[in-house]
């Protein structure tokens, strides 16, 4: 006996709800998270107007949420012969999902910070090598330098944690245990 329409849609609900809150710890919106939730239990390509429809979203925010999850690998844009609008489907590959959002972010924070701790340490080395640096400053410098050291080893870890994901070599780490699946 196949499940009451209503019955389906308040199951897939709590889920489609987790998810929302769940995309909203990692800095997206509940409605992006919503979105994904309805694209994720729906099995043809979807359309904005589709989504539309469904999630009562604006143009606007419909726009905005695909390009993002889009970018996270979350979606992505799919060809139909004979359709001219874009269509889109939802990533069901969770374990792939999470090591791309990620990687991403954390490419991201590299990026966001490596210019800005060379600029820094330069212009530290910079006040060491004046002369009229004291030694109270010069100690503070090297403290700053060592800081900014361990920075930089901890930015070139994340590189290679960042290797590790898009590879998919982390699996060999930890791996997924399908027998649980």
């Amino acid at each position: 006996m196949a499940p009451h329409s209503d019955e389906l849609e308040q199951a897939r609900n709590a889920y489609i709800s987790s998810l929302s809150e769940t995309m909203e710890m990692y800095g997206l919106s509940p409605s992006m998270g919503r979105l994904f939730g309805i694209m994720f239990f729906h099995d043809e390509p979807m359309t904005l107007d589709d989504m539309r429809s469904l999630t009562g979203m604006s143009k606007t925010s419909m726009s905005t949420g695909i390009r993002t999850l889009s970018q996270l690998k979350l979606v992505h844009k799919k060809w139909q012969k004979g359709v001219r609008k874009d269509l889109y489907v939802a990533e069901h590959d969770q374990f792939r999902s999470f090591l791309d959002f990620f990687a991403h972010l954390w490419e991201k924070e590299i990026q966001i910070n490596q210019k800005p701790l060379l600029e820094t340490e330069i212009r530290l080395q910079e006040n060491l090598k004046q002369q009229n640096c004291s030694e109270e400053e010069q100690i503070q410098i090297k403290r700053d330098l060592e800081k900014l050291y361990k920075a930089k080893q901890y930015y070139a870890w994340l590189g290679e944690l960042v290797e590790k994901f898009k590879s998919g070599d982390i699996f060999n780490y930890v791996p997924v245990n399908e027998d649980d699946l």
